[in-house]
């Protein structure tokens, strides 16, 4: 496989991706954003942990769809999250979570 036949797969599967996204985005309430994955979620729980002097945020998300190309299935029951790093929690209202028309 070249270079170019890389690319170009990579481009079609964040194209396929990106209209799931499209496709599903209306059924979720959360956008979660964490260091290495974009979720939307109907639940999201985001707790600050400490251990060692050392603080960490602990996320569990329930009906979960994960933005992440290379997953074979991005639908999850339940997910956990646990990272040092930043995390954004945002509530879509109804107006905002109507995709754009194709």
């Amino acid at each position: 496989m070249s270079a170019e036949d890389l690319e170009k797969y990579e481009t079609e599967m964040e194209l396929t991706l990106y209209r799931e996204y499209r496709d599903v985005v209306s059924i979720f309430k959360y956008v979660v954003e964490t260091d290495r994955r974009f979720y939307l979620c109907n639940q999201v729980d985001v707790k600050a942990r400490t251990e060692a002097g050392d603080v960490f945020f602990e996320v569990s998300m329930s009906d979960a769809w994960v933005w992440d190309m290379y997953r074979p299935a991005r639908f999850a029951k339940n997910v956990k999250v646990l990272t040092f790093k930043d995390v954004n929690v945002e509530e879509l209202a109804p107006a905002e979570i109507d995709p754009p028309k194709a």
